[in-house]
């Protein structure tokens, strides 16, 4: 672990910590803080995702659909307009957009085979984006100037890495180069949360064995075929079980750094604020190890 100590961290000039946990407990909110308020280098994974690794994904479904109209046709094909995704850290709704929703394309659907091949797509994208962050570290300093670095991870992070394998890639070199911090919500957090995404279901990553699992079980339930999926009330009626599914995948993370609360978390208000709280995070550690 890269701190091993408050004493260690509160000494540290150049200080580095990767969030992660569930997509509405804080990590965003604590980066554009730090990032703001102290000149923090924010790495945002998702809009890696949605700018290096995705762009042509999301670009290309954007011209799939402009084709079918004659006039927009017409003109991509000489060249005359340009179609791009405009993903910012606050707005990544064209990498949500091309995720998509899996079933009745009336309502919006995709086929089950698509949507498992972007899910794929997705797989691929964060392993190499959160695989970037050693490299952004790096530039962040020599080319910026940036002491200080924040990961702001995605919420599927613990879907893409192995916590219990003690030589996982990807944990490995995060963990050489940031302190991990899980932000760990409570049983009140997970209810606010699925009553949040039940206003507005927004499409999300899942580990294939659980999403073929979730899929079939709501197929057989509501005894419908793959045509007839309202694709809201799928995302839905996975959502609980997603949280779930991802909660003791967390904890497991947690074992390579640092454990605090989104109630903990809400109460951040400065960056010194943040920095009073990853000493705490570490003397706990410490006291328990």
């Amino acid at each position: 672990m890269l701190y091993t100590s408050s004493k260690d961290w509160l000494a540290e000039p150049a200080k580095k910590t990767l969030l992660f946990g569930m997509s509405g407990l804080g990590k965003t909110y604590l980066s554009n803080m730090l990032r703001d308020d102290a000149g923090w280098f924010h790495y945002s994974v998702d809009y890696r995702i949605g700018t290096r690794y995705m762009g042509e994904y999301i670009a290309d479904n954007f011209k799939r659909e402009a084709m079918k109209i004659p006039l927009l046709r017409e003109l991509l094909l000489t060249d005359s307009v340009y179609i791009a995704s405009n993903i910012t850290f606050e707005n990544l709704a064209p990498l949500s957009t091309y995720l998509g929703k899996p079933g009745n394309p009336d309502l919006g659907g995709v086929a089950f085979a698509e949507y498992c091949a972007r899910q794929t797509q997705h797989e691929a994208a964060e392993k190499a984006a959160l695989m970037d962050t050693e490299r952004f570290i790096t530039r962040a300093a020599s080319l910026y100037g940036y002491d200080n670095f924040v990961c702001d991870s995605g919420g599927s992070i613990c879907e893409v890495v192995n916590a219990d394998d003690p030589a996982d890639p990807i944990l490995t070199a995060l963990s050489r180069n940031l302190l991990l911090v899980w932000i760990q919500g409570s049983d009140a957090h997970r209810d606010a949360l699925i009553r949040r995404f039940d206003r507005a279901p927004k499409p999300m990553y899942y580990q294939p064995e659980f999403l073929l699992q979730v899929w079939n079980d709501y197929l057989t339930e509501q005894s419908l075929t793959e045509a007839e999926v309202n694709p809201d009330a799928f995302l839905r009626y996975g959502y609980a079980r997603l949280l779930d599914h991802r909660r003791p995948r967390y904890a497991a993370m947690a074992k390579w750094g640092v454990t605090v609360t989104a109630d903990e978390v809400a109460q951040v208000k400065s960056p010194d604020d943040y920095i009073t709280l990853i000493a705490t995070a570490l003397d706990r550690r410490q006291a328990t190890a």
